[in-house]
């Protein structure tokens, strides 16, 4: 499978090859295995390792490097492919795709990109996707959320007021509150999110907070979009969810336009 640099990038001179720090992976279990160099794969694309004018290396090496058969390669690189990182056509070979392609809804892709390097102009964008979503589905769920989706909710206050005394993690809990919430609203659709907002949220709580110069997010501002959810009462659970947001959204921003960044990196923002 040879390679094909996208349309208009300079003809590069060599495949850069994978660190020498790899390993090959073939004592790994099957999906594992797979998973293992597509998290490797997908942080090579977003880091720049490969990119328009670092070609993407040739089957035959990189099957070589990881020690694995053809057919378990194959599967990563759909795997990235359906991620919009990679492009492929028979005979014509793999080559990375432009940024603007990748899926930002995905997960993983969302995560490379946060560890990548911490982006506070990313996280304003996953913010204001958070304005337009949360606060609809806090309004759902106090209409429809039935006995398991409210206590799951609660519980997650619960969680936070641990944190709150020191015995439970404010990052968790925090994040176990707003897909709760999501959980709740009913809507099939919000459900695919919930990984999304599971992912950024490890990113953007810390940061938040950090900028508030807090180490836990007010739980009693997120005990009114419960209790309004508890209640039923769709109109404050939408207000309240939307002020929480909006003042996640302004103290981002303001970040950005001080030209402030936390004193920490992009991978230790998951870290509890």
């Amino acid at each position: 499978m040879r390679t094909l640099p996208l349309k208009g990038a300079k003809k590069a001179q060599r495949v850069p090859a994978l660190p020498r720090s790899r390993t090959p992976l073939s004592g790994v279990p099957g999906a594992n295995l797979t998973y293992r160099i597509v998290e490797d794969l997908g942080i090579a694309v977003v880091t720049g390792r490969y990119s328009e004018n670092n070609p993407f290396p040739v089957e035959a090496n990189l099957c070589k490097q990881y020690g694995v058969s053809r057919s378990v390669l194959r599967e990563a690189v759909k795997m990235l492919t359906a991620k919009g990182l990679l492009a492929a056509r028979p005979r014509q070979g793999t080559w990375v795709q432009a940024e603007e392609a990748w899926n930002l809804l995905d997960p993983d892709v969302l995560r490379w990109l946060l560890e990548r390097k911490l982006s506070l102009s990313l996280l304003i964008e996953f913010t204001q996707m958070r304005l337009a979503v949360e606060p609809i589905a806090a309004a759902l769920a106090a209409l429809v959320a039935g006995r398991a989706e409210k206590a799951a909710v609660m519980a997650a206050i619960d969680r936070m007021a641990a944190a709150e005394r020191g015995e439970d993690d404010p990052l968790t809990s925090d994040i176990a509150f707003h897909v709760g919430v999501m959980r709740a609203c009913g809507n099939r659709f919000y459900f695919q999110l919930c990984d999304l907002i599971d992912t950024a949220l490890r990113f953007s709580i810390r940061t938040t907070n950090y900028f508030k110069g807090v180490k836990l997010a007010s739980v009693a501002d997120h005990r009114v979009v419960a209790d309004a959810i508890m209640s039923g009462n769709a109109p404050v659970a939408e207000t309240a969810m939307r002020n929480l947001i909006q003042e996640a959204l302004d103290l981002i921003r303001g970040a950005e336009a001080r030209s402030v960044q936390p004193p920490f990196t992009g991978d230790e923002s998951t870290l509890s």
